[in-house]
């Protein structure tokens, strides 16, 4: 083994380790026997935003299932504190809320979540969800994103400004970029620009690199608060 929850070179992926915070009692508890039946590891479970933070830094999981709205501390919170901890750097957190379009689902992925789930979420959907994450990949498709942006970033632009420096990018990054916020997935970009998904592909990696950002779903929305698209068709 090389870091924690990974394989070495050449070896068989080790399954992801999980954390649940949720106040919910029957939510974690079903969470974890539908993770466990697929061979995956609970490694601990959480009841409010404070315990999931503990619980997180104490055992380094691949994947943490967050719910929003809990006491003492709430997930958002929670996921900022998380994601700034260098220990926890390599952390994917997936949030789980009951409705599909709450507020707090954007301001958490603006926070650095690798997207999210409903709480009704089917047990295979759940299993694919966190395997999907630990992989590196995010959740939901670059257009569930634009909407969730094009919804709540009027109301987020009062706050503090978001600066990057996207001239790091090329010219044909930048048109990537703007593509991957319009919602398009790698076989639409390669067919728009006329490229292989592999070149793509390669293309969407530098960006993410370049940027320093977790995923795609992070540079739909850093492309939304630096005004390099608006909203609108």
């Amino acid at each position: 083994m090389t870091e924690a929850g990974q394989a070495a070179p050449g070896a068989a992926p080790e399954p992801p380790r999980v954390v649940i915070a949720d106040d919910q009692a029957l939510v974690r508890t079903g969470f974890r026997m539908i993770l466990n039946e697929a061979g995956i590891s609970v490694v601990a479970e959480a009841a409010d935003g404070t315990e999931a933070v503990s619980a997180v830094l104490r055992h380094r999981p691949d994947v943490v299932l967050m719910d929003i709205r809990m006491p003492e501390m709430d997930g958002l919170e929670a996921t900022r504190r998380i994601l700034a901890a260098p220990s926890a750097s390599q952390c994917r957190i997936i949030i789980l809320t009951t409705f599909d379009l709450d507020q707090y689902v954007y301001a958490a992925l603006t926070a650095g979540a690798s997207g999210f789930l409903l709480k009704h979420v089917s047990p295979e959907y759940l299993v694919t969800a966190v395997r999907l994450v630990r992989s590196g990949d995010a959740l939901l498709a670059p257009s569930i994103t634009r909407r969730l942006v094009e919804r709540f970033a009027p109301e987020a632009s009062c706050g503090p400004p978001v600066h990057a420096d996207l001239s790091a990018l090329t010219p044909r990054e930048l048109e990537v970029l703007r593509l991957m916020a319009r919602g398009l997935s790698n076989a639409e970009l390669a067919r728009q620009l006329t490229l292989s998904e592999a070149t793509v592909k390669t293309h969407v990696g530098r960006i993410l690199a370049k940027l320093q950002l977790r995923d795609r779903v992070q540079a739909v929305v850093l492309a939304y608060q630096t005004g390099l698209v608006g909203p609108g068709p």
